[in-house]
């Protein structure tokens, strides 16, 4: 009888960790569908909005509801595919004097931690790299929703917002356009698909 207890119980114990075991799923950002976004905003002189993007990204995040302190998220932009509907600004703001992409294709984000806010929303920290430096940023996430696809896929989708300080950088040149052209406010709109 001793036995069969162990046995119920061991089957039990094992019930219940499979499913937190299998919950971690991984999503690629819906790239090719263009259902993912990263866009900013900087204060033009203190008196407008400049608002762009970059049009050329990717990246993948992994989502564990049972266990959401476990969530991660990589991006790689690549730099030069910003986009502020200006040609000639586009290529002063890829040169030296602000993003240099010459010197810095890429940026990068890797998640270090994330912290559950419930209700779907939650703060994601990690390590972004611009420009050579790296700081450490904290982005405001929010699940907008998740379920199937007319494909046969499964996909969730989330925005995030932060502001970074184009100084941290090394784009002190920002400055020239006023002092709050430093801040930029950068969100984004992530669709992903789930990994078979």
């Amino acid at each position: 009888m001793k036995i069969k207890t162990l046995l119920t119980a061991f089957a039990v114990a094992m019930a219940i960790q499979l499913p937190a075991q299998a919950a971690e799923e991984t999503y690629d950002f819906d790239i090719k569908g263009q259902h993912a976004f990263i866009q900013f905003k900087v204060k033009h002189l203190g008196y407008s909005w400049l608002i762009g993007r970059f049009n050329t990204f990717d990246g993948s995040f992994t989502v564990n509801d049972g266990h959401p302190e476990s969530n991660t998220v990589t991006v790689e932009i690549d730099v030069a595919s910003l986009d502020s509907n200006h040609a000639e600004r586009d290529k002063h703001l890829r040169s030296a004097d602000f993003f240099d992409v010459a010197s810095f294709p890429k940026a990068t984000f890797v998640s270090t931690g994330y912290e559950d806010k419930g209700f779907g929303k939650g703060i994601m920290t990690g390590n972004f790299t611009l420009r050579g430096v790296t700081k450490r940023v904290s982005i405001n996430m929010k699940q907008i929703g998740k379920g199937l696809d007319p494909w046969g896929g499964f996909r969730r989708g989330f925005e995030g917002a932060t502001t970074l300080s184009l100084s941290d950088y090394n784009m002190k040149k920002a400055l020239m356009l006023g002092p709050s052209a430093d801040r930029v406010e950068l969100f984004l709109s992530i669709e992903g698909v789930r990994r078979k």
